[in-house]
């Protein structure tokens, strides 16, 4: 059985957490001993976010006036590379010595003439005071939204259209290697006119392209990892209640917010729409019990009816 798992921000680095990588090693440990527990058992595919990593790389280098700021395709490169090896390692460890991992840089393809490319809303980065923020639009030319009561830098988020490197992707997984790939998205490329890729500046949603990955790989079960045990409805009032199971028709009744639990519903029921297969949002936590059905959002093609569960 081939599963997918796409890692929150949350199992790199916590909201309000100091930068760091001893602190991003910490989180990815405690995330590697839940990996852990299901890695012998499954063909285990591995994505993960990268927002915070890549607006602070970005930050550093533009800080730095002696250089030349680097392009989000190249940064969107770097925290593949920083954060693939952080999980391999940490995975490593948690898993028996023989049991073989590879991180492989993805390239994403992206359609060009995407309207997302001119709309930024894609939070990245760590978050600012509204002073700030205008301090950063003045003198970066940033675009800034609200993140809670705060402010984060917004990039443009184009859907993604195809991987890259699916050849060597399919060549390690039939080899029985353990991938993490299409780390925070990938690295979003366009081909020009003339037929070569270029990167761009944008960064690709990773819990869509997770999705996409999925269909590729033939995954039989896609896991979005959260923060949260399940998809809750009215999330910010005392009713508030966690769906259990559900179709994709049922959760499009519902509006998710578009800057957390939106993209993660949307993607794992385009999933379940393309593959008729099953796909889970929940906890990293329950990581055992989301594979068997018994915790998360399992959401399946054939639910007839919305399930609720208690608060």
């Amino acid at each position: 059985m081939r599963i997918v798992v796409a890692l929150g921000g949350n199992a790199l680095l916590k909201r309000g957490q100091r930068m760091s990588a001893e602190i991003q090693r910490d989180n990815v440990r405690i995330a590697a001993v839940q990996l852990g527990k299901i890695g012998l058992a499954y063909s285990l595919v591995i994505t993960h976010g990268n927002g915070p990593q890549v607006g602070w790389l970005a930050l550093q280098g533009a800080n730095m006036p002696q250089t030349d700021p680097l392009p989000l395709d190249v940064l969107d490169a770097e925290t593949e590379g920083m954060i693939g090896y952080l999980i391999e390692q940490e995975l490593s460890n948690a898993l028996p010595g023989q049991c073989p991992l590879a991180t492989l840089l993805t390239m994403v393809e992206v359609d060009p003439a995407d309207p997302a490319l001119t709309l930024p809303t894609k939070p990245v980065g760590l978050v600012y005071s509204r002073a700030e923020a205008d301090k950063l639009v003045q003198t970066r030319g940033w675009t800034m939204a609200l993140d809670g009561n705060m402010y984060r830098r917004v990039v443009p988020s184009p859907v993604p259209q195809r991987i890259v490197e699916m050849r060597p992707l399919r060549w390690l997984l039939e080899k029985g290697v353990t991938v993490i790939c299409a780390g925070g998205g990938g690295i979003p490329v366009i081909i020009g006119e003339s037929g070569q890729r270029r990167g761009i500046e944008a960064v690709i949603d990773k819990d869509r392209c997770a999705a996409l990955l999925a269909r590729e790989v033939d995954a039989h079960l896609l896991i979005i990892v959260t923060d949260v045990p399940a998809v809750f409805v009215d999330w910010d009032r005392p009713e508030c209640r966690p769906i259990c199971r559900a179709s994709p028709d049922a959760l499009a009744a519902f509006n998710f917010a578009a800057g957390s639990m939106g993209p993660k519903v949307e993607a794992a029921c385009d999933f379940v729409r393309h593959t008729g297969r099953r796909a889970v949002i929940g906890a990293l936590a329950d990581i055992e019990q989301l594979i068997d059905g018994t915790k998360g959002t399992c959401i399946t093609a054939d639910q007839a009816d919305i399930v609720f569960g208690n608060a």
